[in-house]
């Protein structure tokens, strides 16, 4: 599994670690890539090409391949992230997509045969604003995922409440709104239904997940229900990060910063609504991010403030998930990929 962090406080850049889907044992930390801030990383899907945003400095986004022996991360190249803070990437096929929370953009590069990130990329700037004067007083891009049939990018921006969409097709033409979000919401993740029309988006200044429809024909989305990710009586100041379905369908999980929990959510199989079954705690602070195992057997949580990595046996029959008293050490993690 690979590990991507913050860098300046411990840190040095991207760690791989092992993890023992039998036990849920995690160990042997190993630094790949030494590297500034990667926040966010994606992975190709034969696993030998790793894409990581830089958050700092003027912002970057790059590309790597494992070297021979699968114990470094060799460069293929690096490009500007044409905006401050890039936060989240995405790979399809040979196109790399990332979205920028400083320059409230989201930008799309072509790969060439070898990986290595195109020099001339496109740019979609978002504009406007939100009510939230603190957070939304700019456009704020914080995710850019494809579409389940690659139709469609979508830029999830929380400064204006909105989901953009662009046609992969024609990624120059001018985007259009897929789904407008309450005023404040702030989203901040978008994450799919695995055998449905339907998207789950999570608002990190609201504290809520929205269910939406989406058009197969038009990729726009149409939103039918939402709810809160925290337990009723709560007052505390808490903002949510990410969110994750199961790959059955049946349970989404939504992490709680603040709270320190991961909601955990059963999915009505015939309406797509969400109904909270409980809130567990994530055994540290500030859970930026979190995975599934690819077995669905472990829920892994990267705690930034506490600077762990806490692991977590899920029951696939209740959603429920418990703590294994497995965590390893490491300086201001954000990002889990297996």
């Amino acid at each position: 599994m690979l590990v991507g962090t913050y860098t300046g406080q411990g840190s040095e850049g991207i760690y791989s670690i092992q993890f023992d889907p039998a036990t849920g044992a995690i160990s042997d930390k190993q630094l790949v890539a030494t590297t500034t801030s990667p926040s966010y990383l994606a992975l190709s899907p034969d696993k030998q090409r790793v894409y990581a945003v830089n958050e700092g400095g003027e912002g970057n986004v790059t590309a790597y391949q494992w070297n021979d022996s699968h114990t470094q991360l060799d460069l293929i190249n690096s490009q500007s992230s044409q905006g401050l803070y890039p936060c989240y990437v995405s790979l399809q096929d040979s196109l790399v997509a990332i979205a920028n929370y400083g320059g409230g953009n989201v930008v799309s590069y072509p790969l060439d045969a070898a990986g290595a990130l195109s020099d001339n990329p496109v740019n979609q700037q978002h504009e406007g604003t939100g009510p939230n004067s603190d957070r939304q007083e700019a456009p704020h891009a914080h995710c850019a995922v494809f579409s389940k049939d690659g139709q469609y990018l979508y830029g999830v921006d929380l400064g204006i409440d909105q989901i953009r969409m662009y046609s992969v097709a024609d990624l120059t033409a001018e985007g259009e709104v897929a789904l407008q979000l309450d005023a404040g919401d702030g989203p901040r993740h978008l994450t799919f239904h695995p055998n449905k029309d339907i998207a789950f988006v999570i608002s990190e200044l609201s504290s809520t997940v929205t269910t939406a429809s989406i058009d197969p024909l038009t990729g726009k989305m149409t939103a039918l229900s939402k709810v809160s990710t925290l337990p009723e009586g709560h007052e505390g100041d808490n903002s949510c990060a990410d969110i994750h379905v199961s790959d059955d369908g049946r349970y989404l999980y939504a992490s709680n910063r603040g709270h320190n929990s991961i909601a955990i959510f059963s999915i009505d199989p015939e309406t797509s609504a969400l109904k909270m079954i409980a809130t567990e705690s994530v055994m540290g602070d500030w859970p930026r991010n979190f995975t599934l195992s690819p077995d669905n057997n472990y829920i892994l949580v990267a705690n930034k403030k506490s600077n762990n990595i806490t692991v977590f046996k899920r029951d696939k029959e209740t959603g429920m998930m418990y703590y294994t008293d497995q965590q390893l050490e490491i300086s201001q993690p954000v990002c889990l990929k297996f």
